[in-house]
């Protein structure tokens, strides 16, 4: 019994060692996999190229313009006043608040009475003077004649001669204040000194005006033509002198609502200030305009753009492909490998939708519109991508980015 106990110990189950035979062999083939894995050097995956939007760099115009807050000022605005010569009530105030006058039509009548008097007065004195003076002459005439006969003295013609002289200058005298008279009487009409548009009525009838009073009567503006005052910055006005001074060159002026919705009006630069601020550094610069619309109201404050002139032949490339950054302004230069890397250049005006390159780029020269990192695999959209467009003469208005002026700056 002992024996057949020990021969089974001895001798194990065949189903046992299959099962460990099999064991042994899956952890060697699991062991071999992960070497194998581990082995193995891994491999890189290339990186797919980006797709990105490209363009070409051409050449065109641009136009160079500056921004700028202006303020409507009309030619002439003057306050209606009596003239110091003379005061009294008014008796008529014939025109209507807002309206165009013309120069010299009346506005207002001071009571004439006490001048027409004055005037009569005068006149009166000088018809009375002017028989004094022709009676002396008569006398003198008569005296010289007798003197020649011998008949009275020497003395008494000569006497009767200064006699003639006080009278000359007694006419001259009431001669004056006729003149004097009647211009009061003139006065007592208050006209519009120029032509224009009235305002507000500030005197009525029935008041007593004096020449001394600072209200007046109303206050007439120039409606057209007119002009807008706008300052420029010293770094842009020697630029704007020397098109100014060319000969047979018009700097024009676009004026554009306070909020640059849409334009007014369009004039032409013709006069600049002989001194500069100091405290801005700016200099004033004044447009005149037709205004025939009357769409720019005195005093109004309008977005002033000046075409300073227009570079031809310029290389352009739109502004979503210029960037900024730690090498300054640059762009996306696609080169021949299909890889873009960044190109510094130079950047000159803008209208918004191109930008000029100065220096740093060529016509021909691919770009890319979208950002992407420096060195990157790029592959063009199969999209067509926006051409640069020439640029117009006069481009929609941009808000001013600086208190002086500023060539229009990329957006």
């Amino acid at each position: 019994m002992n024996e057949a106990v020990n021969t089974q110990i001895a001798n194990p189950p065949r189903s046992h060692r299959v099962r460990w035979i099999v064991a042994s062999a899956a952890l060697i083939l699991v062991a071999i996999v992960v070497w194998h894995e581990l082995a193995q050097k891994p491999r890189t995956r290339a990186a797919a190229p980006q797709i990105v939007r490209v363009t070409q760099a051409t050449l065109g115009d641009m136009p160079v313009i500056l921004n700028e807050l202006g303020t409507v000022t009309p030619t002439a605005t003057v306050t209606v006043m009596p003239n110091q010569a003379v005061s009294g009530y008014l008796v008529e105030v014939p025109f209507q608040e807002g309206q165009d006058v013309q120069k010299d039509q009346l506005l207002a009548q001071i009571d004439p009475r006490p001048f027409q008097a004055a005037l009569d007065q005068a006149i009166g004195t000088l018809q009375r003077d002017q028989g004094l003076l022709h009676e002396a002459q008569m006398d003198l005439t008569r005296f010289q004649k007798l003197v020649t006969l011998d008949s009275i003295a020497r003395q008494q013609a000569e006497d009767q001669a200064y006699v003639v002289v006080q009278n000359e200058g007694t006419v001259k005298l009431d001669q004056a204040a006729v003149d004097t008279a009647k211009l009061n009487l003139s006065y007592s009409r208050i006209t519009a000194p120029v032509a224009g548009r009235v305002g507000l009525r500030l005197v009525d009838p029935g008041n007593y005006i004096t020449g001394s009073s600072s209200t007046g009567i109303a206050v007439v503006t120039t409606i057209k033509p007119t002009t807008v005052e706008f300052t420029v910055a010293q770094n842009d006005l020697q630029k704007v002198v020397e098109r100014f001074r060319a000969p047979g060159v018009t700097l024009p002026v676009t004026a554009y609502a306070s909020d640059g919705s849409k334009p007014l009006a369009t004039g032409t630069l013709y006069a600049i200030n002989n001194q500069m601020t100091t405290s801005t550094g700016t200099v004033t610069l004044r447009a005149s305009f037709a205004n025939d619309d009357e769409a720019l109201f005195p005093s109004e404050f309008v977005n002033v753009r000046l075409l300073v002139d227009t570079l031809h032949q310029a290389v352009l490339v739109p502004t979503a492909a210029v960037l900024s950054g730690a090498p300054g302004d640059y762009v996306y230069l696609v080169n021949k490998d299909d890889t873009a890397s960044v190109h510094k250049v130079t950047l000159g005006p803008s209208d918004g939708k191109n930008t000029v390159i100065a220096s740093g780029l060529n016509a021909g020269d691919t770009v890319v519109i979208d950002g992407l990192s420096d060195g990157a695999k790029i592959k063009a959209a199969t999209a067509p991508a926006p051409q640069v467009s020439r640029a117009p003469e006069t481009p929609p208005p941009a808000k001013q980015t600086d208190g002086g002026g500023s060539v229009s700056p990329a957006k």
